[in-house]
């Protein structure tokens, strides 16, 4: 989902560049997640109500290339932690993958984790760590495709993406029209299909 909503964002050539980028990427087996730390510290300081324990000292457990990328997410991590609310009025909820269909591709949904609150409301969350704010393409297209799988990651959730740099939580707008974003989609998926088997070529 990652690589599909980052796809969409972009415009004229640059979608081309960044489909050749990933298909190198796969074709040498390369990929490494910067943000496991920081996702699992933040999970631990929901789950055990630390109030943000585990994000201050995460910084200092990861390797030193990694330090500035910690000090520029942790803070709004701890800010959106927060935000929240009393710590013992949420908790994690399980999630699980779903394997989506749009148009020809197939596209992985893998929300970073799930809450649940007191009052039995449900979240899927999905963090967004890029240095820029995720654009109105990206936010469409990650909360489109985990509503329309919501009964696979996390029934009776709402589906949730926090720009976790800035803290600021993006839910689906509710003037959102589903078929017009279907159709979007499925044309965004054939240009992606088209350009991926050309290169492969």
């Amino acid at each position: 989902m990652l690589g599909f909503t980052r796809y969409v964002a972009r415009t004229g050539p640059a979608k081309a560049t960044f489909v050749g980028g990933l298909r190198r990427q796969r074709e040498r087996r390369t990929g490494f997640n910067p943000h496991s730390q920081l996702v699992k510290a933040l999970k631990a300081d929901i789950a055990f109500r630390t109030g943000g324990t585990y994000l201050n000292g995460v910084t200092d457990l990861v390797k030193p290339r990694w330090k500035p990328l910690y000090e520029a997410v942790s803070t709004g991590a701890l800010t959106y932690l927060h935000s929240l609310g009393d710590p013992t009025d949420v908790g994690l909820a399980q999630t699980r993958e779903a394997l989506a269909s749009v148009g020809p591709l197939a596209v992985k949904i893998n929300p970073h984790f799930g809450l649940r609150y007191a009052d039995n409301r449900r979240e899927a969350v999905r963090l967004h760590f890029d240095e820029e704010p995720p654009t109105p393409e990206v936010i469409t297209a990650t909360l489109h495709l985990m509503t329309r799988h919501m009964d696979q990651i996390l029934p009776n959730a709402e589906p949730v993406l926090i720009d976790i740099r800035r803290a600021q939580i993006h839910r689906p707008a509710p003037t959102t029209k589903t078929a017009d974003v279907e159709r979007w989609l499925a044309g965004e998926a054939a240009a992606f299909t088209s350009m991926w088997g050309t290169g492969a070529a």
